[in-house]
């Protein structure tokens, strides 16, 4: 992978996805490529969060290069896919490579076909009481 672009997440974003680690049965090379995110993020509190970087439950528009291929998705955990139309698992590839990254950032990530490059367009957060 090439050197990925600085990210940043709240520590409560943080925690939860290190809870939702522990407990998984996922791929082993998925959760040690969000494990290392985790690793090299600069956390902050999640007031100090900069309000164009993603975060979860954070809709996000982005854009897949290698297909050209804009998307727009909420950033969810596992239990909270049902509870969006469009929701991405935090767990799935380019739901891992989105988080912490802000618009107009892009990073080589992963993907069932080999690394994928993926940008960063919009970033909507919820509303404070979602």
């Amino acid at each position: 992978m090439s050197t990925q672009p600085d990210i940043i997440l709240s520590s409560a974003d943080v925690a939860k996805i290190e809870q939702w680690i522990e407990k998984s049965v996922l791929k082993r090379d998925l959760v040690d490529a969000l494990e290392t995110e985790l690793a090299r993020a600069q956390i902050v509190k999640h007031a100090d969060l900069p309000a164009d970087r993603v975060a979860m439950g954070c809709r996000v528009t982005f854009r897949i290069e290698e297909v050209n291929q804009t998307f727009t998705k909420t950033l969810c955990y596992p239990d909270q896919l049902a509870s969006h139309s469009d929701a991405i698992s935090i767990f799935a590839p380019v739901g891992s490579a989105l988080l912490g990254l802000t618009i107009g950032q892009s990073i080589e990530w992963p993907g069932q076909r080999g690394a994928q490059h993926v940008e960063i367009i919009k970033v909507e957060h919820p509303a404070p009481d979602q």
